[in-house]
């Protein structure tokens, strides 16, 4: 586990992740996002900054579930939640995550792949 900085649209959270995560958040841009990681645990997250109130903060952001749902976006993938990390303080988004699972888990199908 190491600590890194996920960042969001609003800002960034400081997070403890574990190499499988930081693979998924490297983008290949210098950064780590947190998007392509899915819902973090609270207790993993250590502080965050927020864009809006220009300030960071020493607490976790707050974790709105915006959506439950069973919606299959391609084959054998299928939308299970979808939600946000809000500033504590003044509900600015941080950033946004999913949760995705597959049917078939030994299919290709519903898998990203890097572009060569």
């Amino acid at each position: 586990m190491v600590e890194s900085q996920l960042h969001g649209s609003g800002g960034y959270i400081t997070a403890e992740i574990d190499e499988e995560q930081a693979k998924k958040a490297d983008l290949g841009v210098g950064r780590l996002f947190l998007a392509p990681i899915g819902k973090l645990e609270a207790e993993k997250m250590f502080k965050f900054y927020c864009k809006n109130c220009k300030k960071e903060f020493e607490n976790a952001p707050k974790i709105q579930v915006e959506e439950r749902t069973n919606e299959e976006v391609a084959d054998n993938l299928i939308l299970v939640e979808r939600g946000q990390y809000l500033c504590q303080e003044c509900e600015n988004i941080i950033g946004e995550y999913r949760v995705f699972v597959k049917n078939d888990e030994s299919s290709d199908t519903g898998n990203a792949r890097q572009a060569n």
